[in-house]
């Protein structure tokens, strides 16, 4: 039995938190453990706590259960799942710092370890792929299994990312022994795309511009970009990793503002320059080839990225 398991069977409540702006990964461990739980022990309280997920993953058992606001309880334990900081978990914060034991389950490089139970692996796919290494694949359902196999397949680019490894495969393999329509999964949750987002995404290839002699490309959307072709933030995805394809580039930039005024920035890189480490200098976080960040002002921000990916370059 290992610890994690160990704790949510000592414990009578179990809050499950992800991090702001939830993606595959996020929601697909949060759910996934949500369903583990409520599969094999439904005598406890479990309540996963979450930002509002993209429309695309309504279909994953037990969202319609999420508590998308801050409610002031005291848990047994709380688990972290795909956060690299506590700072990750924004309003939903206190629930984990006041819960009597904690657990961080994660993948992020960036992660310097919280938690009284603490497994962060850098060198695997996803936070999905971690947490399923610590359940009994025998006690995992048909919706354990969706919301598992939705995070990996979002987290390696449907399997095509560097972090894809021969146990990666093997792990989807399981989760599909379960009878999962993974076409339908991938499709309407990777692939599919409104026509205001065709055309918002065309305008932004139409606006990309080469930097670094070719080796970095950049793209960004302003508010007037989202009034012309009525499309919001959510429709921005897929964009930094449809530029990075470019022929003979190495880096992805993309940014776009946020409703704040502040920018959001995305970037992805083929093999040379560790994405991570600009947007860790930021504030931000992510992986070696997949990274992001926040900042008030566009150009600034912009040109300290060219810098520092010119000088690993």
């Amino acid at each position: 039995m290992n610890k994690l398991i160990e704790m949510i069977e000592q414990a009578h409540s179990v809050a499950i938190l992800g991090h702001t702006k939830p993606d595959g990964d996020c929601a697909g461990s949060c759910l996934g453990l949500y369903n583990y739980i409520i599969d094999n022990y439904p005598d406890k309280e479990t309540v996963v706590y979450l930002e509002e997920l993209p429309h695309s993953f309504g279909f994953l058992s037990g969202v319609e259960r999420i508590v998308h606001e801050f409610e002031d309880k005291v848990y047994d334990l709380a688990v972290s799942l795909d956060c690299s900081d506590t700072d990750r978990h924004v309003h939903f914060g206190p629930i984990f710092r006041n819960a009597k034991t904690t657990a961080c389950v994660d993948h992020h490089k960036s992660n310097e370890g919280f938690g009284d139970f603490f497994l962060c692996e850098p060198d695997t796919s996803s936070a999905c792929e971690v947490l399923y290494k610590l359940l009994d694949d025998s006690l995992i359902s048909r919706n354990c299994a969706e919301a598992l196999y939705l995070g990996i397949v979002h987290d390696t680019g449907v399997f095509k990312y560097q972090s894809t490894s021969p146990d990666t495969m093997r792990i989807a393999g399981a989760l599909m022994s379960k009878g999962l329509d993974t076409q339908k999964i991938i499709d309407d949750t990777f692939y599919k795309v409104s026509y205001n987002q065709n055309l918002l995404t065309g305008h932004a290839l139409l606006h990309a511009k080469l930097f670094l002699g070719g080796k970095l490309i950049m793209t960004k959307l302003d508010d007037e970009d989202f009034e012309k072709f009525n499309a919001g933030k959510d429709d921005t995805e897929g964009i930094v990793d449809k530029i990075r394809v470019t022929e003979g580039i190495d880096v992805a930039v993309f940014a776009y503002r946020l409703p704040g005024k502040e920018w959001k920035f995305s970037l992805r890189s083929i093999r040379t320059v560790d994405v991570s480490v600009i947007a860790t200098h930021f504030g931000g976080g992510g992986h070696v080839r997949a990274a992001g960040f926040n900042a008030d002002d566009f150009e600034p921000a912009f040109e300290k990225v060219l810098k520092m990916a010119g000088e690993q370059l």
